[in-house]
């Protein structure tokens, strides 16, 4: 789960963490009166879950109250695209505004969890401000990483070798270092999936100070969390996948194609989206549909479908294993009792049950085409989607 920037910040205050003078605004009046209260030059920043804001001129410079709302209004109520989203871009309905920063160096301060090593991993780097896959590229040299033992936890030591790696001076080091451990402390307490700040600045003064700072939060652990869980922005996200996740169906991701594609296993669903994409398709999401045993959730993914309209066929394709067969069909033929299924639908199945699923489906009366295996069934989705077959005949 995401949060926006301001509410990052938030935490990382409480957790002790430097960050820059500001308030959020959701008005260019709010903004001129939080301009004026900051006394200073002032940086308007877009609120979205999307990075990349800089550049498509979502973060701007104003010199004044006045210039603060004028450009806070021009913001507000836009879509902000970059290259971290789609083309329709995200809403702004919030601005932060902060008070502008001298700004000496730009570093780079992370903590992710590795899966490799079962453990957090602190990242830094002296090129901070920009993206660090391509810091990662031109010059993996530049980025310095511990690991932290959880029984152990973030250690001074560590915290000494990530600041030296940054090029801080000696006076900045320890200061630098209670830094990361309050950023470990926050990491932990709040389950996070990633910690990141970018950039972490030394301002002229000589200060440590987190200008920008991203937070997710591991989605299996919010029950622990129901205050973090609040500060979700559901209008940031994809309206189909806000719709799943009420509907239950919880492993979908909207994607740019017209085949939807309900699969069990997330290795399965990929599997066939490289399948569709070979076959010449794109898949319209991805959707481990899980080990379910639940009529009506098949039935809702069948409602995702209907509802995108790039939606042209759908691929049904399951292995079952604990999941099985003849319960997937009876939520296929659910589905088109609840709703109106007029898309092509190409069905592939095997595993448990699999000859009571096939009885069940050919009973039915759904128009169907059944595929053989894995290729097979790309193959057809991808046919039948360019209306290359008459799929009813």
């Amino acid at each position: 789960m995401k949060i926006h920037e301001y509410q990052a910040k938030a935490l990382l205050s409480e957790f002790g963490i430097p960050v820059p003078k500001g308030g959020v605004a959701n008005t260019s009046a709010e903004a001129k009166k939080i301009a004026a209260e900051l006394g200073s030059k002032a940086a308007i920043k877009a609120q979205v879950y999307a990075g990349g804001r800089g550049k498509a001129g979502g973060i701007k410079v104003a010199d004044n109250p006045e210039e603060t709302a004028k450009l806070a209004g021009q913001m507000l109520g836009t879509r902000l695209v970059t290259h971290q989203t789609t083309p329709e871009g995200v809403p702004v309905s919030k601005v932060l505004v902060e008070k502008a920063v001298s700004v000496q160096r730009e570093l780079y301060l992370s903590i992710i969890v590795d899966n490799a090593s079962r453990m957090p991993v602190m990242m830094a780097s002296e090129a901070g401000g920009m993206d660090i896959e391509e810091v990662a590229r031109v010059s993996p040299q530049k980025i310095i990483k511990v690991y932290i033992d959880p029984s152990a936890g973030f250690q001074a030591f560590q915290g000494r070798k990530l600041a030296y790696g940054m090029s801080l001076s000696p006076a900045q080091v320890r200061p630098a270092t209670s830094l990361m451990t309050n950023l470990y402390q926050l990491f932990q307490a709040k389950d996070c999936s990633l910690a990141e700040i970018n950039p972490l600045v030394v301002t002229t003064d000589g200060e440590l100070l987190a200008l920008d700072a991203k937070l997710n939060f591991d989605d299996s652990a919010l029950f622990r969390h129901k205050d973090m869980e609040q500060l979700h922005d559901l209008e940031q996200e994809d309206p189909l996948e806000v719709k799943a996740n009420e509907l239950g169906v919880k492993n979908y991701i909207k994607m740019d194609g017209n085949i939807g594609c309900m699969v069990n296993g997330a290795g399965l669903a990929m599997a066939v989206m490289d399948l569709i994409n070979q076959a010449g398709g794109r898949p319209a999401n991805f959707l481990d549909i899980g080990t379910v045993n639940d009529v009506n959730r098949v039935a809702n993914a069948f409602k995702i479908f209907i509802t995108d309209p790039n939606v042209k066929a759908i691929l049904v394709n399951i292995f079952g294993g604990m999941a099985r067969v003849d319960i997937i069909a009876q939520g296929i033929v659910e589905a088109h009792k609840q709703m109106d299924v007029r898309l092509p639908l190409v069905v592939r199945l095997a595993g448990t049950n699999v000859d009571e699923g096939k009885r069940i489906l050919a009973k039915s009366g759904i128009k169907f085409i059944e595929a053989i295996d894995f290729y097979d069934a790309a193959r057809k989705a991808v046919e039948v989607a360019k209306g290359g077959k008459s799929w009813a005949s």
